[in-house]
């Protein structure tokens, strides 16, 4: 001690500046302290999920209005989505605005080149927003040909000096959308393992919902607040936006809240709008989410509602996720939700990527957002709540049927998993700020 005592001033100084470098790093990599409240609740008499009042607190929540109109279809997989995607960009009037996380080359990047190529032949306007991390690996030279041939490309956030700490937050969005008018937006994106029906461990299993209407108007937003922010030209004008006042007067159409997401510190609109959903629900909680680390708010309102008598069920990757430890991270959890009654399924056949979320038969969710640290309060990210029985009952058949192909997790057998598993899944734990 008197040996650290003696050292020159300036050398205490510096060691005293780099261990509180080093904590302050530590702090706000791991630790959630300022991040979020101790704990989320609502009244006691809240609300269903087919309320106006419940439609108004999320649309409070997240500073979004409530809509009507559009239409939502689901696409399973990529032998429908595709197809779906490269036909509407072929049939493109004005303009194809697109922007996912994940691009890389193969077959599937060559067909979308090729109808943004068409489209630019036919005089429409072809945007491309690209993830400066997800978007890394894009074939450079089809790129170059098409900003040639006339096309938009913008990079979010690619790595440079000086702004490495920028390059922390990604651009985790999904919306793709032609002539204001049509729309896609889920869990895919282009790569070669989002083709195919999801019927071998190459081919993913994921969902896309194509939306037109005011849907795909709300879609084009969370692309053109990007585009402004990134490339600084500002979309409007009805080309982008056309107007569909007779289809909001129509107030018998399902309703709808599109939520875009772009977190800070103090704002976390996508948790908050989960916990709002699992709070209201009454009969049954059905979700799919490739990653599923739930902050501890989310935890407890998803185990307070399996005690209640809600049919809580979870559909998770198994050992085919393309991220382990993140897998581990949520295996840390499996047993205080077995306990409190929530089923958790792993699906079998492949992994599993779509990220749904459907309540009561009426209520749901989808989009990019994952269940996890990462997408609540990291990334942009846009989800889109749906209220519309149609869409519910063909979201709620879809989950049902994934059941079919997954592994039931049950607790006595949980319980037996190894002392090794159980060190590998508190220490990724540690690390569920990451994710």
């Amino acid at each position: 001690m008197n040996e650290f005592i003696s050292l020159p001033w300036w050398v205490l100084v510096l060691l005293i500046v780099g261990i509180s470098s080093i904590a302050s790093t530590i702090g706000s990599l791991f630790l959630s302290i300022g991040r979020r409240p101790d704990k989320l609740s609502v009244p006691e008499n809240m609300p269903t999920v087919d309320s106006e009042d419940f439609l108004q607190a999320v649309s409070g929540v997240v500073n979004a209005p409530i809509q009507t109109g559009g239409k939502a279809l689901l696409l399973n997989n990529g032998n429908k989505f595709f197809p779906e995607i490269v036909k509407a960009i072929n049939e493109a009037k004005v303009s194809v605005n697109f922007m996912v996380y994940i691009w890389s080359p193969g077959k599937a990047s060559d067909m979308i080149f090729e109808a943004f190529y068409n489209a630019l032949k036919r005089g429409v306007e072809v945007r491309v927003l690209l993830d400066g991390f997800g978007g890394s690996k894009v074939d450079k030279k089809k790129l170059e040909q098409f900003k040639l041939a006339g096309g938009k490309v913008c990079w979010f956030r690619k790595a440079h000096f000086g702004k490495l700490t920028r390059f922390y937050k990604r651009n985790h969005r999904r919306a793709i959308i032609i002539d204001g008018q049509i729309g896609f937006l889920g869990g895919a994106a282009v790569e070669d393992k989002w083709l195919g029906d999801a019927k071998s461990p190459e081919s993913w299993r994921d969902s896309m919902v194509m939306v037109t209407g005011s849907m795909a108007e709300n879609l084009q937003s969370a692309f053109s607040q990007v585009w402004a922010d990134t490339q600084g030209e500002i979309l409007l004008g009805s080309k982008y936006y056309p107007i569909a006042y007779e289809e909001r007067r129509q107030m018998d159409l399902s309703k709808h809240i599109s939520v875009i997401s772009s977190p800070t510190s103090e704002f976390h609109p996508i948790s908050n709008v989960y916990y709002l959903t699992f709070k209201a629900a009454r009969t049954s909680i059905f979700m799919t989410h490739s990653y599923f680390v739930p902050d501890k708010a989310l935890r407890e309102v998803l185990k307070e509602s399996a005690r209640a008598g809600v049919d809580v069920r979870v559909l998770l990757p198994n050992n085919y996720i393309d991220g382990q430890t993140i897998r581990w991270a949520s295996h840390k959890y499996f047993e205080e939700f077995l306990n409190a009654g929530v089923k958790i399924y792993e699906y079998q056949p492949t992994m599993i990527h779509s990220k749904t979320i459907v309540v009561d038969g009426k209520w749901s969710i989808v989009g990019s957002a994952n269940m996890d640290v990462r997408s609540t309060e990291l990334n942009k990210e846009n989800i889109l709540c749906i209220l519309d029985d149609e869409f519910a009952i063909e979201l709620e058949k879809t989950f049902l049927e994934d059941l079919k192909k997954a592994k039931r997790m049950r607790l006595g057998m949980w319980k037996k998993r190894a002392w090794p598993r159980k060190i590998r899944e508190r220490v990724a734990a540690l690390f569920e700020e990451q994710y």
